[in-house]
């Protein structure tokens, strides 16, 4: 991560979904001028945690790429989702 300050473009940049950019310029646009900075910090959060993901995707794509194991206990799991669209 970087140390640039949070900007509000910065902030819509880090969340990379255009469906989930639109939702955060609407609550910015949408908000009182007192509350700016509550919606503005909650955006901020979610973006931090969005970057932070991103890195630990990049970090366990890095390990599993040069055949090391992932930490942690793994369940597969594919026969639920199966089973679950089969159900829809």
């Amino acid at each position: 991560m970087t140390d640039e300050p949070w900007t509000l473009e910065r902030i819509s940049d880090a969340l990379g979904s255009p469906g989930v950019r639109k939702v955060f310029l609407a609550q910015i646009n949408k908000a009182p001028v007192y509350e700016l900075s509550n919606v503005a910090a909650k955006w901020q959060g979610i973006a931090e945690r969005t970057l932070a993901t991103g890195e630990r995707i990049r970090a366990d794509h890095a390990e599993v790429e040069a055949g090391r194991p992932l930490p942690g206990e793994w369940i597969e799991g594919s026969h639920r989702i199966a089973q679950h669209r089969g159900a829809a």
